[in-house]
């Protein structure tokens, strides 16, 4: 044994592989910050350009198109929802207009809007979408009026009931009364 010569320690070779991996990212991150700087004096040229542009536009008489400021600073990024913004409408402080429509109040002994949905659809042989079961309702019922989402929720209230059948075509949703498609009982006469 005194003719073989050490091994090298698995410590020497991950202190070379990282050496080695450091340099390469510092080279890499230089190869960036180049390119990032070409990036920038490009969109500092085509800017300028744009600004000439405009004010020959404006010039000749044509509208020029109003200019966002920061663009070249990063995309823009959406701004978070604020509790007034969220889509139930939770926490909307109260005397504040919301955006959306609101129904009508129903007056005592009128029937629901899962009720007139579920006849509506009773009375038809193909199924239908929620925007056609809410227009032809705003037509037949003009003294109570409901958005499509109301009448969308009663037919998914419906759906929950048994009331009410729903199918997909592809991303379209189509509503079908139950009772329209119940078999009928056989004739007793026939038996």
């Amino acid at each position: 044994m005194a003719g073989t010569l050490p091994a090298p320690s698995v410590t020497d070779d991950y202190a070379q592989r990282v050496t080695k991996d450091l340099s390469e990212n510092k080279g890499e991150q230089e190869r960036v910050r180049a390119e990032l700087a070409r990036l920038q004096s490009e969109l500092a040229e085509l800017e300028t350009s744009e600004a000439l542009l405009t004010k020959i536009q404006e010039v000749l008489g044509g509208a020029p198109k109003p200019r966002t400021e920061g663009k070249s600073k990063a995309a823009a990024v959406p701004a978070a929802r604020t509790n007034k913004e969220t889509p139930t409408g939770k926490g909307r402080k109260s005397g504040q207009a919301g955006a959306q429509k609101k129904a009508s109040p129903r007056k005592p002994g009128e029937p629901t809007w899962l009720d007139r949905t579920t006849a509506y659809l009773a009375d038809q042989s193909e199924p239908k979408s929620a925007v056609e079961v809410a227009s032809a309702l705003a037509e037949a019922h003009r003294e109570r009026t409901a958005p499509v989402p109301i009448v969308r929720n009663a037919l998914e209230q419906g759906v929950a009931q048994g009331r009410v059948e729903r199918s997909k075509q592809g991303r379209s949703v189509f509503y079908t009364s139950i009772a329209a498609e119940a078999p009928q009982s056989p004739d007793p006469a026939q038996s």
